[in-house]
């Protein structure tokens, strides 16, 4: 998948939906059911693109319920409403999760593999600005369908057992995910297929392949 460049100076998160509709950014599906004993399939599409020091994504989602009960980043938000984008920025093996519940909240953490792995420091997680169409306030779980979408600007400062200054040119593999564990219908969908037994998202050899422009 091809990933635009935008100059994009001083954007804020909440005006990216508007900023990738006039830079004509499509929307891609996270769509996979991976494995049969968790078979719902919420509406899950993203759009990604980059400037000169940023990663730029927007999630939109529709769900048969939706929850919120982390407000605090590195909390367990896989637990809850959840979008997710995993990947390897350099070439050391090292990759990143960054996870981000339908209020904002994330939880960033890096390493070779699922075990061990570090969470960045309160200032690094508070370097990516968010927006969610929910608001910020954590709540309980709600059954009943509902919209929402996130925006993030994730500056490269965020790899933070790297220098990365640039990504033009760059291939990139990565992976995006939605899941919400503890749902009353929990689910786990990717972009690129994982093709192991059990739910397991921290798989970095099914990775897709981005081309930064």
């Amino acid at each position: 998948m091809k990933v635009k460049k935008i100059s994009a100076a001083n954007v804020e998160a909440c005006s990216l939906p508007k900023l990738f509709d006039e830079e004509k950014i499509d929307f891609q599906p996270i769509q996979c059911v991976n494995w049969a004993e968790y078979p719902y399939k919420p509406k899950v599409i993203f759009r990604i693109a980059h400037t000169k020091d940023s990663i730029l994504l927007h999630f939109k989602v529709k769900e048969e319920s939706v929850r919120a009960r982390y407000g605090e980043d590195n909390g367990s938000v896989w637990t809850d409403s959840c979008v997710e984008f995993f990947s390897i920025p350099a070439g050391d093996g090292i990759y990143y999760n960054i996870e981000c519940n339908c209020i904002g909240t994330i939880l960033i953490g890096a390493g070779p593999a699922r075990n061990g792995r570090e969470h960045a420091p309160k200032d690094v997680t508070a370097l990516v600005q968010r927006w969610s169409s929910l608001g910020n306030t954590p709540f309980e779980e709600r059954v009943e369908e509902t919209d929402w979408e996130v925006a993030l600007i994730v500056p490269y400062a965020v790899f933070f057992k790297h220098q990365i200054d640039s990504l033009d040119g760059k291939e990139l593999k990565a992976n995006f995910y939605k899941c919400g564990d503890e749902l009353q219908t929990p689910h786990f969908l990717s972009w690129n297929p994982i093709e192991i037994e059990k739910p397991d998202f921290h798989r970095p050899d099914f990775f897709g392949t981005l081309e930064f422009e």
